[in-house]
């Protein structure tokens, strides 16, 4: 239900028959997570803010710089230091008192990537970097939440939306991670100033025609924007049936999996996408064979893990292993009960010859 305020705050949008109340009661009703308050997320923000949306999350671990002020409309020369996410929610509660703001200040990981987007309904990708891409749109797939992609890049820009209805998604367009001199940005090659601010526009625009309901969303279309000759193009691509989500999400997410050829070339992608080696625990006794002697590899036996818990890292992907399976699933029970690790992953069917030699060949 709107206040009398809010009806008059909003009045101009609820005006158009394609809106109306029922419209603008269902921005109200709605929670959107924007990830990245940098040159993307300040026109989102701001746009989705005056629009209504009733619940909007926040995520930007960064601070405020003055290179970032050509273009990232929410900071002003005093700031610079600050928080993004803080003082971009500090703004847009001044701009509309009627919602609620989160201000997460963190990077989104693989450690609280759902436990962040699982109470959001639309995930808006204002992300910077592959791997945070990677991530996003695979707890959005995990979490059958709707995702609006943006990009910019010089003077051009991509939209698009993922998981629409079922629909295809960031992997089906992009279903390989960039080789490593691929990988730019904005600190690197430059930007126009205003291209974020249109990108971000219709990244909000999309946002806002999915919550109330209106037809042509841009699911299964990329849109490409040029600033320097103001001209669109479209390319359009289909859902890809042969991408194994049940693997990679699994990978991501869950505590369990079972050794194969796929799950191997997906824990390969994973170690893109974290930027480092997963680390190995082998909780066997000291002399089990067969012998696994990598350099990514700790070893704590089942009987002395409590007292060397320490020794384990909590900021990579640990897959656990025994002979079994079985050890290995107690190590992680008791890991994670009693001291709060949750990124443990159980390798179900234990060591074998098999995969060493696999893994031996991984590079």
């Amino acid at each position: 239900m709107l206040s009398d305020l809010e009806l008059k705050y909003y009045s101009r949008q609820i005006l158009l028959e394609e809106i109306g109340l029922k419209g603008q009661e269902k921005l109200k009703s709605a929670k959107v997570l924007v990830i990245g308050a940098g040159g993307l997320g300040c026109p989102v923000l701001t746009y989705l803010a005056a629009a209504g949306v009733g619940d909007i999350g926040i995520v930007d671990n960064d601070t405020i710089d003055i290179s970032n002020l050509h273009r990232q409309i929410l900071y002003s020369y005093e700031e610079i230091g600050k928080s993004k996410a803080e003082i971009a929610k500090i703004k847009l509660e001044k701009l509309n008192p009627f919602i609620s703001i989160e201000a997460f200040k963190l990077r989104l990981g693989i450690d609280n990537a759902l436990e962040i987007i699982k109470k959001y309904d639309i995930i808006v990708d204002c992300s910077d970097n592959y791997q945070t891409r990677f991530l996003v749109n695979d707890a959005a797939i995990f979490l059958n939440k709707i995702l609006v992609y943006g990009s910019i890049y010089k003077f051009e820009g991509q939209v698009s939306v993922f998981n629409f209805k079922n629909g295809p998604t960031y992997r089906c367009l992009f279903p390989q991670f960039p080789l490593k001199e691929s990988l730019v940005n904005c600190s690197l090659s430059g930007v126009i100033g205003v291209l974020p601010g249109i990108i971000g526009s219709f990244q909000a625009n999309e946002v806002v025609k999915i919550i109330t309901e209106q037809n042509n969303i841009l699911s299964g279309k990329l849109m490409i924007y040029n600033a320097k000759t103001n001209n669109s193009q479209f390319i359009y691509f289909e859902k890809n049936s042969s991408i194994n989500y049940d693997e990679i999400i699994k990978l991501h997410f869950s505590n369990e999996i079972q050794y194969s050829e796929t799950s191997k070339k997906e824990l390969l992608e994973l170690e893109k996408i974290m930027k480092q080696e997963i680390l190995f625990l082998d909780v066997r006794e000291i002399g089990e064979m067969p012998t696994f002697d990598f350099e990514n590899l700790l070893k704590i036996p089942l009987s002395i893990v409590e007292m060397e818990f320490s020794k384990i890292p909590k900021n990579k992907k640990v897959i656990v292993f025994c002979q079994s399976g079985n050890r290995s699933k107690q190590a992680i029970i008791l890991l994670e009960k009693f001291y709060n690790f949750e990124n443990l992953v159980n390798l179900t069917d234990g060591i074998s010859e098999n995969f060493i030699e696999s893994w031996k060949k991984k590079k």
